[in-house]
């Protein structure tokens, strides 16, 4: 059973062209994959007759496995704007790992596919090509995000704490605007700015630093000048 989830357009540029210029559908994943899953996405556009549309967002911490016909492609944290041109028709299926939550099914350093792409033969062989294939025969899509569960089951690591105090880190990094520097989160959680750095570099694949601004360029502009005021520092944002 598809389990859909609220629509939301924070990290959209130009939301307004949801519906307009394309439709996008996101959906949680099963309780045994929800550790690793944020959520499935789904994107269709049919431009035919008009001309193309360049979709921008500005990405979170997290690295996505996309699905499309014979561009299939892991995708790992893009620290500036992300842009794709979307032109003629298709759709496409996407994954959006938790933060940190991807290193587990390649025991390597998400750091080294930051702002990169790599095809998801590259990491998954011959076994990422077939769930292209599975998956674009899919018109329904709860039977397209069932044939990504099926891939995911069968590769699911355990457990790992690591992941789960990340999490736990940028829920707080969230909660409290009032975080703007690593060694008060490094200090919040008893941990050294070092090892902190480290962690981020391994499974997030960016620098606790790039996290807290990313989260802060979400916020609106009274509350940046809040936060800025408490915390008493200048904080220039380019």
């Amino acid at each position: 059973m598809i389990r859909s989830k609220a629509g939301q357009t924070s990290g959209i540029l130009n939301p307004s062209a949801i519906a307009t210029k394309f439709q996008l559908t996101r959906h949680l994943p099963a309780r045994d994959l929800s550790d690793f899953v944020q959520h499935y996405w789904i994107v269709r556009w049919d431009l035919r007759g008009q001309a193309p549309y360049l979709q921008e967002t500005l990405p979170y911490p997290a690295v996505h496995v996309v699905i499309e016909q014979a561009k299939s492609r892991i995708v790992g944290v893009v620290k500036g704007k992300f842009s794709i041109l979307l032109h003629d028709q298709g759709g496409v299926v996407g994954v959006k790992f938790r933060p940190g939550a991807f290193y587990p099914f390649v025991k390597s350093p998400v750091s080294a596919i930051t702002d990169r792409e790599l095809r998801i033969e590259q990491v998954f062989g011959a076994d990422g090509h077939a769930l292209e294939l599975a998956v674009c025969a899919q018109a329904d899509q709860a039977q397209a995000i069932e044939q990504v569960e099926q891939f995911l089951r069968r590769r699911l690591p355990e457990h790992d704490q690591t992941v789960e105090l990340i999490n736990r880190m940028i829920d707080c990094i969230i909660a409290d605007r009032t975080i703007l520097k690593v060694d008060t989160l490094a200090e919040r959680f008893n941990l050294s700015k070092r090892t902190l750095q480290r962690m981020f570099s391994q499974y997030v694949g960016v620098s606790p630093k790039w996290v807290i601004m990313r989260y802060r360029l979400q916020e609106p502009p009274i509350k940046w000048r809040i936060a800025k005021a408490r915390a008493g520092l200048r904080w220039r944002l380019i």
